[in-house]
């Protein structure tokens, strides 16, 4: 059950226009300004989001951030570097909008689950294990038929090393536990320019959960890309064509 969940799949309905200067935006990558790719690498810089997303900053004043299970380096190669303040692998690392740099602590237990993921992305054609700091996500969408085994493998590495897990979609990703969307949200909020403002949290997966949670704690809401689920998100949006529209209206009525 995603956190502070309440609304229904059937009663999601698309948000209504934000009032600029009372807004503050963060927004999910993959599913959101980009859409889902077969692999990570294949997302790549698109010269139409990055317009976008500049228009964005400059009309919220600097209250944009990116918040995505890439690592800062990922999300800055396809924005191009338009959102300063991001937040990398669910918020294990984080860029403030004056371009300082936090990062959490690495948990020793990822070192000892990497040979169990490695030999069972190794023992099952189309699954690939990906390396960050602080995470390491087990991608099996070209290979669905292991979803059973890998979910499995993931809840018993991270029972047994003391690891987060964080379930999205088609991969299993463990993690240094402390850290998530919500937690990264509410540090933004916490800090110019995005205090006193009502956060709007924009995602499609159970990843972005804790982020719309800590929307509706910090007097905000959350915004769902994609299929109807339960979810703590108020508003629904189709896919990212929708998103872009949406985003664009506010673009546009800011300026």
């Amino acid at each position: 059950m995603p956190p502070d969940a309440g609304a229904l799949p059937d009663t999601l309905t698309p948000p209504p226009p934000p009032v600029a200067d009372r807004t503050s935006l963060f927004l999910d990558l993959d599913g959101v300004l980009a859409p889902i790719a077969p692999v990570p690498d294949a997302v790549g810089p698109d010269p139409a989001r990055t317009r976008l997303l500049r228009r964005l900053v400059g009309a919220l004043d600097g209250r944009v951030a990116v918040l995505s299970g890439r690592s800062i380096a990922e999300v800055d190669r396809i924005c191009e570097a338009a959102v300063t303040a991001v937040a990398g692998v669910h918020g294990l690392e984080r860029r403030r909008r004056d371009g300082a740099v936090i990062r959490g602590p690495l948990h020793p237990g990822l070192a000892a689950a990497d040979d169990a993921l490695e030999a069972f992305a190794a023992a099952h054609a189309g699954v690939r294990l990906e390396r960050k700091r602080g995470a390491l996500a087990l991608h099996y969408r070209q290979a669905p038929q292991v979803e059973t085994a890998a979910g499995d493998l993931a809840r018993a590495q991270a029972e047994r090393h003391g690891l987060g897990l964080q379930p999205g979609k088609m991969v299993f990703e463990l993690k240094s536990p402390g850290a998530d969307k919500g937690v990264a949200l509410s540090q933004f909020q916490a800090e110019a320019p995005f205090a006193g403002r009502a956060p709007i949290a924009v995602g499609d997966d159970l990843t972005d959960e804790h982020a719309f949670a800590a929307a509706n704690r910090c007097g905000g809401y959350g915004v769902l890309v994609g299929p109807r689920r339960t979810t703590a998100a108020r508003y629904r949006l189709d896919d990212v064509e929708a998103v872009f529209a949406w985003l664009d209206q506010l673009a546009g009525d800011a300026a």
